[in-house]
């Protein structure tokens, strides 16, 4: 029975699953947190990774292993392989302005055509604008460039800082997949290839990034273990899901986000949508929202409720919350791109104003958002026939009894389950029997 290890580093902790090869059943599993914030010392994800990887019974019994994690966040090395500073995650909204001047300087259209992307502050190469602009000094000490989940690959294969890494610096051992290249802005998705022009205008200079390989390409660890390529999340989720095409993949975590699998490239001049690779050689276009459980969250603590009693309050109101509609922009918006947008409550009447209404009109008016990422998706010709609801949120019953009528789809929802780990776990699996055949 050989087992294999697959990791999800998110932004709020690191996740570990053991799955046996054959079946893809879990035989054990860790877990450790990440610290809050929207810039982070990369050490702290190393650190939770190998206590995860402890907890779930360690690495000499595996055979095979990779990571998913976070997409965009920037981790700059220098040339002895130190982090520069401390990682840009994505929700890290500092770049906004630095996107704003690579559309000025590109244009939305061309930009999209090159990346698959129009620059928000999430991606990866609005963050090396923004170092170039705001922190020259540290720019000019980078000398590579990676994302979460390629740094702690290369990480737990042995390289990392030469003062403390047994197989030293080695930037050009650094490997990442398709997915995770697809949303740093410098990378084609049409060509496989970086786009080193966009990268230099970025950053101010070109730098080592990670060698792409290929959907269930591998490579091995320190000690002789195959590697899998690793994943950004969201591929990693759609991989441990077994999503395809026609498949729309709407997760409800602390953001929103909708994809589905296209066989073909995606380009949207209007950056709603994000024209991402998957894990397997197709394509995730995925539209994200910045507005999603925590709604659900804010409204049922000002109801005084429990989840459990704010979804029997949803469920007591008629469709359309009797003319209550929230706008649910608390923190701003992603899709639409509106980082300053506040959230509102409108047809307040005395027979509209109830608890349930209220209740209701948070799970309406956050299913909207995602809602209009699908029909972003139908208008670029993407076929869509069912939905699997993921994410803390699809756990609530009034979620899951609204959302078909409100995203237009038939709705399914998995057995709650830590889909990134298990995608990337999977991974691993394949990577395992394509070096066998080889």
């Amino acid at each position: 029975m050989p087992l294999a290890l697959g990791v999800d580093s998110s932004t709020q902790s690191c996740k570990v699953v053991v799955v046996d090869a054959d079946t893809g059943s879990v035989v054990r599993s860790g877990r450790a947190a990440h610290p809050d914030g929207t810039s982070v010392d990369p050490e702290a994800w190393w650190l939770a990774m190998q206590a995860a990887i402890v907890e779930a019974g360690g690495l000499d019994d595996v055979a095979a292993w990779s990571i998913g994690g976070q997409q965009h966040g920037l981790v700059a090395l220098d040339a002895s392989g130190e982090v520069v500073r401390d990682a840009l995650l994505w929700n890290d909204v500092r770049s906004a302005g630095a996107a704003e001047d690579l559309i000025a300087e590109f244009g939305a259209a061309r930009l999209a055509t090159r990346s698959g992307l129009v620059p928000v502050a999430s991606f990866t190469i609005t963050k090396l604008r923004w170092l170039r602009d705001h922190e020259p000094a540290n720019a000019s000490r980078v000398a590579a460039v990676a994302l979460p989940h390629d740094w702690l690959t290369w990480r737990l294969r042995g390289f990392g800082p030469a003062r403390t890494s047994p197989r030293g610096p080695v930037l050009d051992e650094l490997v990442t997949d398709r997915s995770d290249a697809s949303g740093t802005g410098y990378w084609n998705p049409a060509t496989g290839e970086y786009d080193r022009e966009l990268l230099i205008a970025a950053l101010g200079h070109d730098v080592v990034l990670p060698r792409v390989l290929a959907p269930f390409g591998s490579t091995t660890d320190a000690s002789g273990r195959r590697v899998g390529a690793g994943a950004g999340d969201n591929a990693g989720a759609a991989l441990g899901l077994g999503a395809e095409p026609g498949d729309a993949i709407v997760s409800i975590g602390t953001s929103g986000t909708v994809s589905a699998i296209s066989r073909e490239p995606i380009f949207d001049a209007s950056g709603t949508v994000a024209g991402f690779a998957d894990a397997t050689g197709n394509f995730l276009p995925l539209v994200a929202t910045l507005n999603a459980a925590r709604v659900l969250d804010v409204t049922a603590s000002l109801l005084g409720v429990s989840h459990e009693e704010f979804g029997v309050l949803a469920l007591e109101a008629t469709p359309g919350s009797g003319g209550l509609t929230m706008l649910p922009y608390f923190e701003g918006e992603r899709t639409p791109n509106l980082p300053d947008a506040t959230a509102s409550l409108t047809g307040m009447t005395l027979a509209s104003t109830t608890r349930p209404n209220l209740a209701r009109a948070a799970v309406e008016g956050m299913l909207g958002g995602l809602g209009a990422g699908l029909d972003a998706l139908r208008a670029l010709g993407i076929p869509l026939e069912r939905a699997l609801l993921i994410g803390g949120g699809a756990q609530s019953e009034a979620v899951r009894r609204i959302a078909p009528a409100v995203l237009g789809l038939p709705v399914e929802v998995p057995a709650p389950g830590e889909y990134v780990a298990l995608g990337a776990a999977r991974q691993a699996v394949l990577a395992l029997e394509a070096a066998a055949v080889a």
